[in-house]
C-alpha cells in the first residue's frame, strides 16, 4: 500500500492530539488516525463530534473516511461540545468516541480527544501512543466490508433534556452573564434556555465563529474574563460564567465581579454532590486549597487527593468508584456523565446551591475561602530535577509526597512543584494560613527555583 506523508509525533500529547492546521495536522493525518483508532479500539462503531473551527469539516471527512475504510461505522453527532461527545460515548451503542477539537487553542489549531465506550479516556498511558505508532507506520490492510456514516445528532437533544433535569431552582430567579467566546459552549446554552422563568441570561459573543475573533476561550487565563467581570457588574448579575473552547471547562465570576478560584468551585459543588451521594468519594487535584478537603469531609464525603490530568483523574474515579472530581483548571467530572466533564452541570449545581441557601455566590465563596493561595506560577528552568532535589533538601522537615512532582506540607503552609511535560518549566502552587505567610514563602521558594 502507498505510504502517506510523515506524521509529526509531537502532536500526540499526554491526553489528546493537537497541532497547527495544516502544518502538523491535515487531512492525511486525520485519515490515518481514524484507521489507527479503529484498530486500537477493536471498534465496530465510533461516535464523532466536531467543533466550529474552519478546518473541522474537511478533517472530519478524512477522519470518517479512515474509520469507515478500516471497517467501522461512524456515528456522526455533528457540531458538539466535548461533554456531548462523552455523553454520546455512553448513550450510543459504540466502542469509542472522538471529539474533533483543539479546545482553547487559537483558530489555526485543531486536534482530537479519543475515548473508549462510556468516556474511558485514551491518553499517553492508555493507548494514545499506540495509536500514534500505528498512524505513523501507516500500514493498514484492506478490509472486506467498509463502514458507513450514520447521523446520530438526536443524542444532543437527549443530552440537553437529561442535564436539564438536574436544575432545582424552585421559584428563585437569577441574572446570569455567559461569555461563550464564539466557541462551542453556545450549544450548552440549550440547557439553560429551558429555564427562562428562572434565568435571565445576558450573552457575550454568542455567535459561533471558528476564527474566535474576540478573545481566547480559556477561563484559566484570568485576562480573558475581564469583559465578563465588567458585564456582571453592569447587569447587576448574580453569576458570571465562561466556557473554554470545547466547553469541557468552565470559569465563574461572582456578583461583585470577582473571579472565583476554580478549586473553591470544587468545594462548593461537593456540598451539592454529597446531598445526592451521601458519603461519596470525591477527588481533588493536589494543587487545590486545603479547604477543599476540609469541606468534603465536613459534608460527610471521603476526600481523595489526585495528580493533575483528566485521563488520570477519570481512571482513579473508576478505580475508587468516586462520584465527583474537580481540577484547578476548571474541569469538573461527574458520575452523571460517565465520570467525565460536564461544565453546564457544574453551573446548574452552583445555581442550585444559591437557590437552596438563599445566599449570594460571594457569600458561599467566603465560607470556603479559608487560606491564601498563590495560584499557579510558572518558571523557566533548564535542570528541573536538580531544582526539585534542592527543594526536597531545603524542606526535608516537611511531609513530602511525590504523587505529581513534589508536594511538601507543613502545619501552616504547603508547596507543590510540578515539571511541565513539554517545556523547560516548573509550575509552583503554594498556600498558607495567612496572606503574609503565603507571600513570604512564595518568594522564598521562587528564589530557589529561579536562582
Amino acid at each position: 500500500m502507498k505510504k502517506m506523508p510523515e506524521i509529526n509525533p509531537k502532536i500526540f500529547k499526554a491526553y489528546d492530539i493537537r497541532g497547527i492546521y495544516p502544518v502538523d495536522i491535515d487531512e492525511d493525518v486525520a485519515y490515518k488516525i481514524g484507521r489507527a483508532a479503529v484498530l486500537f479500539l477493536g471498534a465496530k462503531k465510533i461516535a464523532v463530534g466536531r467543533d466550529i473551527r474552519q478546518s473541522s469539516p474537511s478533517l472530519f471527512e478524512s477522519l470518517a473516511k479512515g474509520i469507515t475504510d478500516q471497517g467501522a461505522d461512524v456515528f456522526d453527532i455533528g457540531l458538539a461540545t466535548t461533554p456531548m461527545v462523552y455523553f454520546a460515548s455512553g448513550k450510543l451503542d459504540v466502542d469509542g468516541a472522538i471529539a474533533l477539537t483543539a479546545s482553547h487553542n487559537p483558530a489555526e489549531w485543531n486536534g482530537m480527544k479519543i475515548c473508549r465506550a462510556e468516556a474511558v479516556p485514551v491518553g499517553e498511558n492508555s493507548g494514545l501512543l499506540k495509536i500514534r505508532d500505528m498512524a505513523i507506520k501507516g500500514e493498514f490492510s484492506e478490509v472486506g466490508k467498509k463502514g458507513e456514516i450514520i447521523s446520530e445528532e438526536d443524542v444532543k437533544k437527549e443530552y440537553v433534556d437529561y442535564f436539564s433535569s438536574f436544575a432545582k431552582f424552585e421559584d428563585k430567579k437569577f441574572k446570569v452573564v455567559i461569555d461563550f467566546a464564539n466557541a462551542m459552549g453556545i450549544l450548552e446554552w440549550e440547557i439553560l434556555k429551558n429555564f427562562s422563568e428562572n434565568l435571565e441570561i445576558t450573552a457575550l459573543y454568542e455567535n459561533m465563529d471558528g476564527k474566535f475573533p474576540n478573545h481566547e476561550a480559556n477561563p484559566l487565563k484570568t485576562e480573558t474574563l475581564a469583559e465578563l467581570q465588567k458585564k456582571v457588574l453592569e447587569e447587576k448579575a448574580d453569576l458570571g460564567m465562561a466556557y473554554d473552547g470545547d466547553a469541557d471547562r468552565i470559569g465563574f465570576v461572582d456578583e461583585k465581579g470577582e473571579i472565583i478560584p476554580m478549586d473553591l468551585v470544587t468545594a462548593m459543588l461537593a456540598r451539592i454532590v454529597l446531598e445526592k451521594h451521601p458519603g461519596g468519594k470525591i477527588f481533588y487535584d493536589l494543587r487545590s486549597s486545603k479547604a477543599v478537603k476540609e469541606i468534603i469531609e465536613e459534608n460527610g464525603g471521603k476526600a481523595l487527593e489526585c495528580p493533575v490530568g483528566h485521563a488520570k483523574i477519570k481512571k482513579l474515579m473508576r478505580d475508587q468508584s468516586a462520584v465527583f472530581a474537580g481540577e484547578l483548571s476548571g474541569h469538573y467530572f461527574f458520575e452523571e456523565n460517565y465520570k467525565a466533564e460536564t461544565s453546564t452541570l457544574a453551573a446548574i449545581m452552583l445555581l442550585n446551591l444559591m437557590a437552596e441557601t438563599g445566599k449570594k455566590i460571594s457569600e458561599i465563596v467566603i465560607e470556603v475561602k479559608r487560606y491564601s493561595h498563590s495560584g499557579e506560577i510558572n518558571s523557566e528552568v533548564e535542570n528541573k530535577d536538580a531544582v526539585i532535589s534542592a527543594l526536597k533538601k531545603k524542606y526535608s522537615d516537611g511531609k513530602i509526597s511525590e504523587l505529581d512532582g513534589v508536594k511538601i506540607e507543613f502545619p501552616d503552609w504547603w508547596l507543590n512543584v510540578r515539571p511541565s511535560n513539554t517545556e523547560p518549566v516548573l509550575r509552583l502552587n503554594l498556600e498558607a494560613n495567612t496572606k503574609e505567610m503565603m507571600e513570604e514563602k512564595r518568594d522564598e521558594v521562587l528564589k530557589i527555583i529561579r536562582e
